[in-house]
C-alpha cells in the first residue's frame, strides 16, 4: 500500500490531561501525538466529565448540544458535544450526558455503567458524522469503547459513511472487560457477543460484555505487549475470552507501549531537585536527599531506596511483598509505596510504616512529587501476578531508576535480567510467582548495588535505552495499514 496521510480517531474513555485513572490517559495523551508528528490526521474522543474536567483551565469550547442518539429499542438519549486540543492541530472532542456523567467525582463506578458507554459509543460515532470526519481508522481502546466494532459491523453495516473504516481494537488489560466484573455474573447470564442488545432499561444490557463483541467484531485486536498477546490466548491470562481469541489468533497482535520523552526527562524535569542525564548520574544524589526528606525518612544517600509506585491492587504483586516486608526491614535499605487502590493492602503497609518509620513511606499517588519519587530511588518495584505492558519501569529507566520485575508480560518484553557475568540487562526479574523468589530478586539487585562501577553502568545503559512513543506509533501504522488490506480481502 502506498504511502499516505491517514486519516484516524482514537476513542478511549480516559485522557490525561483532561481525565485520569491510569496508564490508559498517559497512551491516550501519548500515541495520537505520535501520530500527528508522522504527519497523520488525527483526533481523539473522550467522554466529557462533567465533575471533574475543567472547562476553563483547558479551554474547552461547546461544539454542538442537544444532539438525539438512538440506543436501543428505539430509546433516545441527548449528548452534548465539546472540543478542545492535546497539542496545536489534535483536537479532542468530548461526549457528555448531563444524565450519565455529569456530578460524579470518579470517572467510573456507576451502577449502570454499560449504557453510559453505550450511550458514549453511540454518540461517538454519531459526532464523527456531525463532523463529516469519515476515519480511515478508528482505533478503540479497552472495554468503554467495545460496542463500537459491534455497531459498525451490524446496525450501520450498510451505512455508505463507514465504508472505508477500518476498527482496530486494543486490549489494555483483558481482566476489564464491562462496568463489572465479569466472573461475578453467573455463566447463565453470561453475554454470547452475538444476541441483540437488550433494552436500556433491561438489567440484562449490564451484563454486556463489550470486550467480547469487540474481539468478534473489529478488523484486528492487539495488545500492548507481544507476550501479553501470547498470554491472553490462555486458558491462566485469557479471562475466559481465550477461546474467541484464538479462533482469531491470526488477528491479534502485540505492541509494546512507550513513554512521552517530553514529559518524562531528568535533564528538564521541573520536579527534580537537581537535573541530570546519562553523563551525570551522580546529580541523583541531591533528589535523593530531598526526597528522604520529604517523607521523613533517614537522609542518608548511601542507603537504598526501592520505590514502588503503582495502582494498588493484589494484581501488583503487593501481597507478596506483604509477606516478606519484615525481612526487608531487616536491610539495609528504605521502601516507598505510593499510589492508591486497595484500602486493605494500603491499611496493612500503613501499619507496618508506623513501625518502622525512617525505613517505610506509604504515600497516596501524588503528581508533583512522581518524578522525584522516580530520580530520587535507586530501584523500582513491580511484582505483578500479570501485566498487560506496563509504562511505571519505562519510566524508571529514564530517570536511572533500575527495576525489580515479575517476568510477565510487558515486563518481559521490557526487562531483562541482569547477568553479574558478562554485565548484560537492564534489570532485575523473577520467574515464579512468589514471594520467596521476590525477595530472592530484590536481594541479588541490592547486593549489585554495593559495587558502584557495576551499578553506575547499569544505570547509564537503562538511561540510555529508547522506549519513547517513536518507534510504537510506525509500528501502529505499519498495523492499520495491514487492518485494512485485511478488510479490503473481504470485501
Amino acid at each position: 500500500m502506498p504511502k499516505r496521510k491517514l486519516k484516524i480517531v482514537h476513542i478511549a474513555s480516559e485522557i490525561d490531561p483532561f481525565s485520569k485513572t491510569g496508564g490508559l490517559a498517559n497512551v491516550i495523551r501519548s500515541l495520537p501525538k505520535a501520530h500527528k508528528r508522522l504527519g497523520h490526521e488525527v483526533m481523539i474522543i473522550t467522554p466529557y466529565y462533567y465533575g471533574i474536567i475543567d472547562q476553563k483551565k483547558f479551554n474547552i469550547q461547546e461544539y454542538k448540544s442537544n444532539i438525539t442518539i438512538n440506543t436501543t429499542h428505539q430509546k433516545t438519549y441527548e449528548v452534548n458535544y465539546f472540543q478542545g486540543e492535546s497539542m496545536t492541530d489534535l483536537p479532542v472532542y468530548f461526549v457528555g450526558s448531563e444524565k450519565f456523567f455529569s456530578g460524579k467525582k470518579n470517572l467510573y463506578g456507576s451502577k449502570h455503567e454499560n449504557l453510559r458507554f453505550m450511550l458514549f459509543n453511540l454518540g461517538a460515532l454519531q459526532l464523527l458524522k456531525e463532523l463529516n470526519f469519515k476515519p480511515d481508522i478508528i482505533h478503540c481502546h479497552d472495554w468503554h469503547t467495545g460496542l463500537i466494532p459491534y455497531f459498525l459491523k451490524g446496525r450501520f453495516k450498510n451505512d455508505e459513511f463507514w465504508k472505508n473504516t477500518t476498527i482496530v481494537f486494543t486490549i489494555h488489560n483483558l481482566v476489564f472487560q464491562l462496568g463489572h466484573n465479569w466472573w461475578s455474573i453467573k455463566n447463565g447470564d453470561r453475554d454470547d457477543g452475538r444476541s441483540s442488545l437488550p433494552q436500556t432499561d433491561d438489567p440484562k444490557l449490564e451484563n454486556i460484555n463489550f470486550s467480547k463483541r469487540a474481539i468478534l467484531n473489529a478488523d484486528v485486536i492487539n495488545t500492548v505487549s507481544e507476550t501479553y498477546r501470547d498470554e491472553i490466548l490462555t486458558k491462566d491470562f485469557g479471562e475466559d475470552l481465550h477461546r474467541i481469541l484464538k479462533n482469531r489468533e491470526n488477528r491479534v497482535y502485540g505492541i509494546v507501549n512507550g513513554i512521552d520523552y517530553n514529559e518524562y526527562n531528568p535533564l528538564l524535569d521541573p520536579g527534580l531537585a537537581k537535573h541530570y542525564s546519562d553523563k551525570s548520574i551522580n546529580h541523583k544524589k541531591p533528589n535523593k536527599e530531598k526526597l528522604q526528606k520529604i517523607l521523613n525518612l533517614k537522609i542518608d544517600h548511601n542507603i537504598p531506596i526501592i520505590c514502588m509506585t503503582s495502582r494498588v491492587a493484589e494484581q501488583k504483586g503487593f501481597l507478596l511483598l506483604l509477606d516478606i516486608i519484615k525481612s526487608l526491614m531487616r536491610l539495609n535499605m528504605q521502601l516507598i509505596i505510593m499510589g492508591d487502590g486497595d484500602k486493605t493492602i494500603i491499611n496493612s503497609f500503613q501499619k507496618l510504616a508506623k513501625k518502622f518509620p525512617k525505613k517505610l513511606s506509604v504515600i497516596p499517588f501524588n503528581e508533583k512529587i512522581e518524578t522525584l519519587v522516580y530520580a530520587g530511588s535507586d530501584m523500582f518495584l513491580l511484582p505483578s501476578r500479570f501485566e498487560p505492558c506496563g509504562i511505571n519501569q519505562m519510566i524508571a529507566l529514564r530517570y536511572g531508576c533500575i527495576p525489580i520485575v515479575h517476568r510477565i508480560g510487558g515486563l518481559a518484553d521490557t526487562i531483562t535480567d541482569f547477568n553479574p557475568h558478562n554485565k548484560k540487562g537492564n534489570g532485575f526479574t523473577f520467574r515464579k510467582y512468589n514471594s520467596y523468589d521476590l525477595l530472592i530478586a530484590i536481594t541479588r539487585a541490592l547486593e549489585i548495588n554495593k559495587y558502584p562501577d557495576i551499578w553506575n553502568k547499569l544505570v547509564v545503559l537503562g538511561m540510555q535505552e529508547a522506549n519513547s512513543w517513536k518507534i510504537p506509533a510506525t509500528k501502529y501504522i505499519e498495523l492499520y495499514k495491514e487492518a485494512m488490506d485485511i478488510k479490503a480481502e473481504e470485501s
